[in-house]
């Protein structure tokens, strides 16, 4: 038996695969809008220091999954899609967050990870950034203290 084309149902297919493609781009571009900057240098102690308390964990995190972690040294120039509203960096580390390519924070220096992950969670949220929300899971057990 012969098979043939019917083409009305060939267009809807290929109007379903079109509207497929364009919610998982968009859905990719809504994800990937942030991205944060390191700017950094030969010989900066406290960018060995974020680089042995931070840089393992980060791609990790939510955090690094919304804004991918970019590093540049400081003398560089800058990648042509990126805008600095403020001036450019003279400490190392400096992280600048982007969205859309504009910068919307900055956190100059490392002062340790706690303050890192304050100041990052902020600056993301300030950007319209939403955390997700946590698993659902035990309150406490053998990875997690109890009260």
């Amino acid at each position: 038996m012969a098979m043939t084309l019917n083409p009305a149902r060939f267009r809807v297919a290929a109007m379903a695969a079109a509207v497929v493609l364009l919610w998982a781009m968009a859905a990719t571009a809504a994800v990937a809008q942030f991205r944060l900057l390191m700017f950094e240098q030969d010989g900066c102690s406290y960018c060995r220091r974020w680089n042995e308390d931070i840089g393992p964990a980060y791609p990790k995190t939510a955090e690094g999954r919304a804004a991918p972690l970019h590093r540049l040294d400081i003398r560089a120039p800058l990648p042509p899609a990126v805008t600095l509203t403020g001036r450019r960096p003279v400490f190392t580390p400096t992280f600048v967050l982007l969205s859309d390519g504009t910068e919307v924070g900055r956190i100059e220096g490392y002062a340790g990870d706690e303050f890192f992950w304050v100041l990052l969670d902020r600056m993301l949220r300030d950007a319209g950034w939403q955390a997700p929300a946590p698993a659902a899971g035990p309150a406490s057990g053998p990875d997690r203290p109890g009260p």
